[in-house]
């Protein structure tokens, strides 16, 4: 097995074991994180039904303009303040955090407080 194989084979375990523990559902929603090398997306998705309620990414019109670079701590804390402003428009005050199998490190922590921040409670 080469090494790319052998680096998403393991970040595919990471994910299942993640989501084998946590589950959204309509009171409290998951907050999925999903980092490529270019830009970042999270969602807020209600398990329960299978529906995504509020989305932000950095291909977002409202923040690709604003932003130099989609791959960076500072895009991350912009996704995760705009995923927070939508999500307590929508309705919703508290989340479960859904990593995506990554380190809680630098663009997902970046995410993570930024969201925090707008005023997501998890």
């Amino acid at each position: 097995m080469n090494k790319m194989r052998a680096k998403a084979a393991g970040l595919s375990r990471r994910q299942a074991r993640v989501r084998g523990k946590v589950s959204g559902t309509a009171e409290r929603p998951r907050l999925r994180v999903t980092r490529s090398n270019a830009n970042i997306y999270a969602q807020v998705i209600d398990d329960a039904s299978g529906t995504t309620l509020v989305a932000a990414s950095t291909i977002d019109p409202e923040l690709r303009d604003g932003l130099s670079s989609g791959s960076n701590v500072e895009a991350a804390r912009a996704v995760g303040e705009l995923l927070g402003r939508r999500a307590i428009e929508a309705g919703v005050k508290s989340v479960v955090f859904d990593r995506g199998g990554r380190l809680y490190h630098g663009r997902v922590k970046s995410l993570a407080e930024g969201a925090r921040g707008a005023g997501l409670e998890f």
